[in-house]
């Protein structure tokens, strides 16, 4: 049996819990809210907490944000395949630029095409079309991506990313780029 880390499980609902507050700085873009911080948190989350968590985070995010009618149940497919995909691409190869592509695909594209039949069937729109949501949903994830991008990368020339990781019990070697030969980032911090 697996042991429960308690940190992620708290960083899990962290990370939901942002993404919920940012999602009051939303942008709507043909028939859906776009919230470029629920991007940057499945980006997060991919990195930090693995595909999962990721998935688990978006879904408390999208109840939450319906529940207080700051999203539609269109952040159910948007963010979800988002986080599924950055995580699962960010575990299988170790490199952050999959987490931001999977984040960018899985989001813009399935996520997109998957809000269809939401808003077809449990939505009403009878106006919606299958690529219909692509656009803005790529719109949103770009934005998001980005954000994370310039975080994730600035932490990981500074050797935080990598303590962080370690803090959480991550023992992989991603974000170790930085070594000096003593074990230590540029920034002191202990990356092993």
């Amino acid at each position: 049996m697996k042991k429960i880390n308690v940190k992620k499980m708290i960083l899990t609902a962290i990370f939901a819990a942002i993404a919920v507050i940012g999602s009051m700085f939303s942008v709507p873009v043909a028939g859906s809210k776009c919230a470029p911080i629920q991007h940057l948190i499945n980006v997060l989350c991919a990195i930090f907490l693995g595909p999962w968590y990721g998935v688990a985070a978006a879904f408390i995010a999208s109840v939450l944000r319906n529940m207080m009618g700051l999203g539609t149940l269109l952040a159910f497919p948007g963010s979800m395949c988002g986080a599924l995909l950055s995580g699962l691409l960010y575990r299988i190869s170790g490199r952050r630029i999959t987490a931001y592509l999977g984040e960018m695909f899985g989001t813009g594209v399935i996520g997109g095409m998957l809000a269809y039949p939401v808003a077809a069937f449990f939505m009403g729109n009878s106006s919606a079309t299958l690529f219909m949501f692509v656009v803005p949903f790529l719109i949103s994830t770009i934005g998001g991506s980005i954000l994370a991008s310039v975080l994730c990368e600035t932490l990981a020339r500074s050797g935080l990313l990598a303590y962080l990781k370690g803090m959480l019990g991550d023992e992989s070697n991603e974000g170790n780029e930085v070594h000096n030969t003593d074990g230590r980032g540029k920034e002191g911090y202990n990356n092993t």
